[in-house]
């Protein structure tokens, strides 16, 4: 084990990925020389060269295009969005070819080895073009998987495990977690698993779901609510496409109530989808109405970037309501 950030743990798994893979390539937005707008790729075309560590264009939707041309064609590309806010031009790329590759041909071609690196994410005075959260975008994108790490040791094996996967994984990385979120990481190669949820803590009152950064905030809440004698039930989805319906609904059933916490907005945000399936699933064990704590419907505010954030206070507020229904 080896105490680092998580930046640190996002750098060593792309070295491990380099590696142990030939056919593995980095490109990006000043992921070359520079590293990086965060420097995640910090001292990989040093290690490997520039013809497997290179800039591109800026130009996000050439990016997946051309990721999607290399994948195509075997090779193992990663490609990174500087920003998550800045993946929209890539929409089309995305959603119209990674993800139906596969399915259009039947199988005789795919873009297996596509992995897309993107911070996302508020906390950190981006404003409105630097701190979005648009993962439930792609949930409902068939054939693509979402996954979003919550601390370096995650961050790791999460990586390792979605560029090995042989599906396309959309990799969405905390940003304000990438310097603030330190401990420790296994040495050398690992993986976790994708699509299998981790239950971070057990509980008997009520479950409690997020990914991402704000796992942070909603276990600040549940230590504020085990002082008023609430047992919080913690859940890390890990990944949001497939989701781990399983692991949330056999907490639900033993606990009876469910709080769901993401930083994007509520309307359309991936909390609805899980409120949905597990009140279809658990219907009868619910003691009360299921909760969300997100984001306002808003651009995301700079000047008011504390009051969009869905933090502990407000989570610890929909605990009590919820529990005391």
């Amino acid at each position: 084990m080896a105490e680092m950030n998580m930046l640190h743990a996002i750098n060593e798994a792309l070295a491990i990925a380099m590696e142990t893979d030939a056919n593995s390539v980095i490109f990006g937005e000043d992921v070359g020389q520079f590293g990086g707008v965060f420097r995640a790729t910090a001292g990989l075309q040093d290690k490997f060269g520039a013809s497997r560590c290179f800039n591109t264009p800026l130009t996000e939707q050439g990016i997946i295009g051309f990721a999607n041309g290399l994948a195509s064609n075997g090779m193992t590309p990663i490609a990174e969005i500087q920003f998550a806010d800045y993946i929209f031009p890539a929409i089309d790329q995305l959603v119209n070819e990674t993800a139906k590759f596969r399915y259009r041909s039947g199988n005789e071609f795919n873009v297996a080895g596509l992995t897309v690196r993107t911070p996302y994410g508020g906390g950190i005075a981006g404003g409105h073009y630097h701190s979005q959260s648009p993962e439930a975008y792609f949930t409902q994108t068939p054939g693509i998987k979402v996954v979003v790490p919550r601390n370096p040791e995650q961050a790791k094996g999460l990586l390792l495990a979605a560029i090995r996967d042989p599906n396309p994984v959309i990799f969405f990385e905390p940003k304000r977690l990438y310097r603030a979120s330190v401990g420790e990481v296994p040495e050398g190669d690992y993986q976790l698993p994708l699509g299998k949820a981790e239950v971070v803590k057990q509980g008997a009152d009520i479950t409690l779901v997020a990914w991402g950064a704000q796992m942070e905030i909603v276990e600040k809440a549940a230590d504020m609510a085990e002082k008023e004698g609430i047992s919080c039930e913690i859940i890390d989805l890990r990944t949001l496409a497939p989701w781990d319906e399983d692991t949330v609904a056999e907490s639900v059933i033993k606990t009876g109530r469910l709080l769901i916490n993401h930083e994007a907005p509520l309307t359309g945000g991936f909390a609805g989808e899980i409120a949905a399936v597990i009140a279809e699933r658990c219907f009868l064990y619910l003691e009360s109405p299921i909760s969300r704590v997100c984001g306002l419907d808003t651009p995301y505010p700079l000047a008011h970037e504390k009051e969009y954030m869905p933090d502990a206070l407000k989570t610890f507020e929909a605990i009590k309501a919820t529990v005391n229904f």
